[in-house]
């Protein structure tokens, strides 16, 4: 008898003391995923179809700025509530050691900053994303014979989303989870891991001579903020910095290297958590800061917005609300040693007032920091994610369209030796200004309708004589618009082709859409595209004819024994590096999910 009622008694308590997912889900989810069709948000009843994992690990990985108070058993709780039944607890810390390692020791020492390499997001300084015909190593008329040689699994990653840097044999890439890996470029078989954080590594990572007793040094930053340098031999790590003290803040863009300093470009989480009716919007302020490689010394901390935020009055429910705010930077900066400049591209404010560098360029003193210009190409843009709810509460009174500027500038230099900036922007916009006369218009072209996720996200690429841009327009509640890519004259502005988007052969699953917002690559006589409808089309930089079409959306076995499943491409473009190209398949943000790194090449073997 009494044994009985301990355990009643122990059942009573353990019931009392567990979190409630339904009561969690409707504070914390609710809002969005309850609003009334899925343009933006899955519903309940298509979450529900996820398993409890996948869910799970979302919470803990993927939707940090949503949930970021909660304790790992809330998220837990929300995940079993909406799988209707337990859900198996997540590793802590660093994910299981992945199978397929590399054999100890190496053979050699490889000199990462010789032969073919790309390194960080634009391929060079200027972000050209354009990979010349010797590092590349691949040859426009041999696309049609690429072939998958090996597939690498992220663990437990509901996404894949870091852009592959290729150096000195090795791919070195992050992953939603935190886990930074160093894989071999042939094999794909594992040097090593790094646990950066369980925040996630989104940013590309630059690979740079080492101090203190490291040749080499692999620079990134973290989804909260945190920037590291890693011996980039052995995963070891040299030092770790915050650059933004603020909750929400985060690195996307990756860190540029130039001369012993390295410059981190900072946006944040705040436009998403403004769909919190409780939450103070909004404080943070975008930035770009420099630091010492050797040591990350902070040298110095622009911000993109001069003055701090300060309270604005009270919203409709009362909560208090801030600004001015926002104008992150999420692209890696564009270098102009020539002028000791470097430029950025801005966001929208995500409240009032109005701020005259959001949807902006700005042009920063690489010594000092100090904003040299500015050209603000949208007025009066404030949004955050409270915009697309129903009762629109958080959002500003009048509300802008959401033109940021997500991807880096590319500077060109024209054959009569005049200096352009082209940049790609989500009104559908894409502009050349002269940095050489504080940002000059000098033309305007529109590509694509623009939007909330329209018009250009991640980048595009250029030669010397053309800039290659790939359109968005994503929307949910239409995924067989959107898409398309076409080449447009530098000096000119003038559109020379344009290849439409085909219509995606996955409809009508979720996440499935013709839309192009991965960033563009660009070798010497082809440009790759990925879509959200999880292909990778090669097209003739000369014409925009199709070359080759790999469809991404299949499972995978992969060197590593995860289970590998590709998905919508998005974000980052694909890294073409000595003969092979290389891709992530899997970005289930408005899209498929997916969890592979895929690599390709001539010989397939």
């Amino acid at each position: 008898m009494m044994r009985t009622t301990i355990l009643l008694l122990a059942a009573v308590v353990s019931a009392w003391a567990a979190p409630d997912g339904s009561a969690l889900y409707a504070r914390h989810c609710a809002r969005c995923h309850e609003a009334g069709g899925e343009q933006w948000s899955p519903a309940r009843k298509t979450l529900q179809r996820l398993p409890g994992e996948a869910i799970f690990a979302e919470l803990q990985f993927g939707m940090m700025s949503m949930v970021a108070t909660l304790a790992v058993e809330e998220k837990k709780a929300i995940a079993e509530f909406l799988a209707g039944k337990p859900v198996k607890d997540l590793p802590p810390g660093t994910p299981p050691a992945p199978a397929g390692l590399c054999a100890f020791p190496a053979s050699r020492t490889p000199d990462l900053l010789a032969g073919p390499r790309w390194n960080g997001w634009g391929v060079d300084p200027s972000n050209s994303r354009f990979q010349p015909a010797d590092m590349a190593g691949l040859e426009a008329a041999q696309i049609p014979r690429l072939k998958l040689k090996w597939a690498f699994g992220y663990p437990l990653a509901p996404l894949a989303w870091s852009p592959p840097t290729v150096a000195g044999g090795r791919v070195f890439v992050g992953s939603v989870t935190g886990t930074v890996y160093s894989l071999d470029a042939r094999t794909g078989c594992t040097w090593w891991t790094f646990q950066a954080s369980p925040t996630g590594v989104r940013s590309a990572i630059t690979i740079g001579p080492g101090s203190s007793g490291s040749r080499f040094h692999a620079y990134f930053g973290d989804i909260s903020a945190w920037v590291y340098a890693v011996d980039a031999l052995s995963g070891k790590q040299a030092w770790k910095v915050q650059v933004d003290a603020h909750p929400l803040a985060r690195v996307t863009g990756a860190p540029v290297l130039h001369a012993g300093v390295l410059y981190v470009p900072v946006a944040s989480f705040e436009e998403m958590a403004a769909s919190n009716p409780k939450y103070e919007c909004c404080s943070f302020r975008g930035s770009v800061v420099a630091l010492d490689a050797a040591t990350g010394k902070q040298i110095w901390k622009t911000h993109t917005i001069a003055e701090a935020a300060r309270p604005m009055g009270r919203g409709k429910t009362g909560t208090q609300m801030w600004g001015p705010s926002g104008a992150g930077v999420w692209m890696a900066p564009t270098l102009d040693p020539k002028r000791g400049a470097l430029y950025v591209g801005t966001g929208d404010s995500y409240s009032d007032p109005d701020v005259p560098t959001s949807d902006a360029i700005l042009a920063l003193d690489m010594k000092t920091g100090r904003i040299l210009w500015s050209r603000q190409m949208t007025v009066g843009d404030r949004w955050n994610v409270a915009c697309i709810s129903l009762d629109k509460i958080g959002c500003p009174e009048k509300a802008g369209p959401d033109f940021d500027f997500a991807s880096p500038p590319i500077l060109r230099t024209l054959s009569g030796g005049r200096r352009l900036l082209i940049a790609g922007q989500k009104s559908g916009i894409v502009h050349a200004i002269d940095p050489d006369n504080d940002g000059a218009i000098v033309w305007q072209g529109r590509a694509g309708k623009g939007g909330v996720l329209g018009g250009i996200e991640w980048g595009m690429a250029a030669d010397e004589q053309r800039v290659y841009a790939a359109v968005s327009d994503l929307l949910p509640a239409k995924p067989e618009t959107g898409g398309g890519l076409m080449a447009i004259q530098i000096a000119t502005g003038e559109r020379i082709w344009h290849a439409p988007a085909p219509k995606p052969a996955c409809l009508p699953r979720k996440g499935c859409s013709a839309a192009q917002p991965a960033a563009v690559t660009l070798i010497p006589g082809a440009v790759f595209s990925g879509s959200m409808d999880g292909h990778l089309r090669a097209y003739s930089s000369a014409d925009g004819k199709l070359i080759w079409d790999f469809d991404t959306l299949r499972e995978f076995p992969t060197v590593n024994a995860v289970p590998g499943q590709g998905g919508s491409l998005n974000g980052p473009g694909p890294t073409v590096v000595g003969g092979m190209l290389y891709v992530n398949s899997g970005y289930g943000v408005f899209g498929m999910a997916g969890n592979v790194l895929l690599a390709f090449s001539v010989d397939g073997k």
